[in-house]
């Protein structure tokens, strides 16, 4: 029998090797951006042309390349940065594993010039499909130039998988401020089709969030700063008045390397308790030195998933010192037992006596269900029961006939019989024939805007409620890339929006009969919600802006309903197609049966 065992060729080995490393334009920008850190750049320069799908450019004045180095910079596993295993537990540079240029070479046409600043020239290398076509001295400037063009050119399944330009694009920008946060004393510039994004000078981290998210977010930042053998954290956090309901001002970085951390963001979390709603997402940009003996950043392909040591004890301490800031800054109430004001206690004199007792007066012949006339204005108990006693009142507790077009969870009650009560601004409770129907008001609503918005998206016909004084708000330059992304769904459901520039959104018309008259959060929500759905690869953009929107539209708990408001919410919900479950899946109604209240009596 022969042998069946290969070696793969190179090119094939580097194709695999990518899809781990680079899985689309931004993760070019990633990888290229941190080998210019690594090298020493005081200027990097990121030039995209289509989402980066045409061109993804890196300009950097590093230390550059000898013409050996250049060429062998491209090979697998080719490191300036480690020399043994034990190098893994001291890693302070970005690079270690020597596969970005590799894979990003094997699936893209790729352009160098380099020079180091010793040396009168510098060397082109143009390498296609892990083929090496051209390599030449050439005239450049010190540092390194990185082309990247036409990425996945040679593998057509790939880049057919590439999502459309704005959100690649916002996974470009997502990559760039993760890098640029890290190095606040480092110049970066982004530009997209010619057009400028950023351009930040070197500073401190502060003025660099400032550069990155707006001048406001200056005002609304805590210091945070905690030394320990164990860890150092440094950093800022947000004020709690300014959480917002979506994610994407929340950083961890370890050893100037970003990180992501689930189990730190819920210290966080647990230090905002009780002074933020529970949808409130605070902003953080925490910096956390480590011992790199003690972290382990290789056990993930982009080196973004790192494991502590001591995590546990980490948590501790990055609660605790989130929570000293906040009450550093009297956002959460302490108390100073050193300076407490003394309490002024009246002392009883000894030449004084004590009052003397209240006395109670009793009418001890007085008998409750003596139907004797009434003292004058007030009426007995048997005639408030006879004035409130109405000859069909069991009609409120009767059994109602039950819609066979609607199985057991929605069943319907009669219309001359409907009672409706309303439970702590969530539930709306009625009898039928079975028990109790409980219905969640925000979850029915959900479910009755969704079905709205989708007739809405399927027909182009839209209701929109022009505002006559238009809002204008600063937004995170991601959000504002997501808002273009659905910008189509979002008009279709109602939305009018202009851009006055890269970080601003003026809303000049929201969708009407809607539950909520603030745009900004409306919008906060539909993007959040929007975040947390494109992962969910079983429905459509459209049905998850439809959701997005019903859920930041929808009416809120603890808001009161009239009776009228009840019974309209109610009929409209059982003339939708689906009206059990909200748009997320969640259920809208349940019965509490009669069989369960008489346990409950037992």
């Amino acid at each position: 029998m022969a042998d069946v065992i290969k070696l793969l060729p190179d090119s094939v080995a580097n194709q695999i090797a990518a899809g781990e490393v680079i899985q689309r334009p931004a993760s070019i920008v990633k990888e290229l951006m941190e080998n210019s850190v690594d090298a020493g750049a005081g200027n990097i320069r990121i030039i995209i042309k289509d989402s980066g799908k045409t061109l993804v450019q890196i300009i950097d004045d590093g230390t550059g390349m000898s013409e050996t180095d250049a060429r062998l910079s491209f090979e697998r596993h080719a490191t300036s940065k480690i020399t043994s295993a034990q190098d893994l537990f001291a890693i302070r540079t970005k690079g270690f594993r020597g596969e970005a240029l590799a894979s990003i070479a094997a699936v893209a046409m790729v352009e160098l010039r380099t020079r180091k600043k010793e040396n009168e020239t510098g060397t082109l290398i143009i390498i296609n499909g892990s083929r090496v076509e051209t390599q030449e001295p050439c005239s450049c400037p010190e540092g390194s130039s990185f082309s990247v063009k036409n990425l996945f050119y040679n593998i057509p399944a790939r880049r057919k998988f590439l999502k459309s330009d704005n959100t690649e694009m916002r996974h470009i920008v997502n990559e760039f401020q993760k890098i640029v946060l890290a190095h606040p004393d480092i110049k970066f510039s982004l530009y997209h089709n010619d057009s400028e994004v950023y351009n930040l000078v070197p500073g401190n981290l502060r003025q660099r969030i400032a550069g990155v998210f707006g001048k406001q977010i200056n005002q609304e930042l805590i210091t945070i700063d905690t030394d320990t053998t164990l860890v150092s954290i440094k950093g800022f956090i947000g004020k709690p008045e300014t959480a917002r309901r979506t994610y994407g001002e929340q950083f961890f970085f370890v050893n100037n390397r970003f990180m992501k951390h689930p189990y730190f963001h819920k210290a966080v979390a647990e230090a905002y308790q009780n002074i933020l709603p529970a949808e409130a997402i605070p902003s953080y940009f925490i910096f956390m030195e480590a011992d790199p003996a003690s972290i382990d950043v290789n056990i993930h392909p982009t080196k973004t998933e790192i494991k502590f040591e001591d995590e546990r004890a980490i948590w501790q301490i990055l609660m605790a010192s989130v929570r000293e800031a906040l009450g550093r800054f009297n956002i959460v109430p302490s108390i100073d037992f050193e300076n407490e004001a003394l309490v002024d206690i009246p002392v009883k004199s000894s030449s004084s006596g004590l009052p003397d007792m209240p006395v109670i007066k009793i009418n001890t012949e007085f008998n409750p269900f003596d139907n004797e006339t009434p003292e004058p204005g007030r009426q007995s108990y048997f005639e408030r029961f006879e004035r409130d006693k109405s000859d069909d009142w069991e009609k409120l507790y009767s059994a109602f006939n039950k819609d066979e077009a609607v199985n057991r969870q929605s069943e319907k009650i009669t219309e001359s019989a409907r009672k409706f009560l309303h439970i702590k601004g969530k539930y709306i409770v009625c009898p039928v024939i079975s028990g109790l129907m409980l219905i969640d008001q925000k979850r029915a609503h959900e479910r009755i805007l969704y079905e709205r918005f989708t007739d809405c998206l399927s027909n182009g016909e839209s209701v929109s409620q022009v505002d006559l004084f238009p809002v204008t708000f600063e937004m995170n330059p991601t959000d504002l890339m997501l808002v273009r992304e659905i910008e189509e769904e979002l008009m279709l459901l109602g939305f009018r929006f202009q851009y006055p520039d890269n970080r601003n959104l003026t809303v000049n018309g929201k969708p009407s009969g809607t539950g909520n008259s603030n745009p900004i959060e409306m919008i906060e929500i539909i993007l959040e919600d929007y975040k947390k759905s494109q992962a969910d690869p079983s429905t459509g953009a459209k049905e998850k802006v439809a959701s997005a929107m019903a859920s930041a539209s929808s009416i809120p708990y603890g808001k009161t309903l009239s009776s009228g408001e009840m019974e309209n919410l109610f009929d409209t919900l059982f003339a939708c197609k689906a009206p059990n479950y909200s748009p997320k899946g969640k259920p809208v109604i349940t019965i509490i049966t009669i069989e369960e209240l008489d346990k409950r009596f037992k």
